[in-house]
């Protein structure tokens, strides 16, 4: 089930579950997955894109393993908030998911996740080669903390 709103999402996801954000790229998916109670996002792995059948299936692994109960992808929307390409490329990704699946799939603005997750390595002094390899699983944990920190202000306000 496609969920257009977070809200609509919140009300989807079983509670104490964990959640995994994906930063869905042209040649990776990057994957991070929160504790039960929904308050920290972790980077967990990157997926090297083959073909969906293959991605979809490591992913289902992930989420049986980890006990998922809803995903959140990255929305990749322009800097004005318009919806080009790769915005229909992840929404086409989704839906392809959600034949094959019965957790709730959400969508999270990830406008600048992947320049604050460059940022927080460069911070780290993180080698530019290791920052190749995490960069994408790293940007997955912002959008997923960002939908995370979003739910629970729902839960407070």
């Amino acid at each position: 089930m496609i969920c257009e709103t977070i809200e609509e999402f919140a009300q989807a996801v079983p509670g104490f579950t964990a959640l995994a954000g994906l930063d869905f790229g042209e040649k990776t998916i990057g994957i991070a997955i929160s504790d039960r109670i929904g308050a920290v996002a972790t980077p967990l792995e990157t997926i090297r894109r083959k073909k969906f059948t293959l991605d979809a299936e490591r992913l289902f692994e992930i989420t049986k393993a980890r006990e998922i109960g809803g995903l959140v992808l990255g929305l990749p929307r322009n800097m004005d908030g318009s919806e080009g390409p790769r915005c229909q490329k992840t929404r086409a990704f989704a839906r392809n998911l959600e034949k094959l699946t019965e957790l709730p799939i959400t969508f999270w603005d990830e406008r600048l996740s992947t320049v604050a997750a460059e940022r927080a390595l460069l911070e780290a002094d993180t080698s530019r080669k290791r920052r190749a390899e995490v960069i994408d699983h790293v940007a997955a944990s912002y959008i997923l903390q960002g939908a995370l920190d979003r739910m629970r202000h729902m839960k407070d306000g």
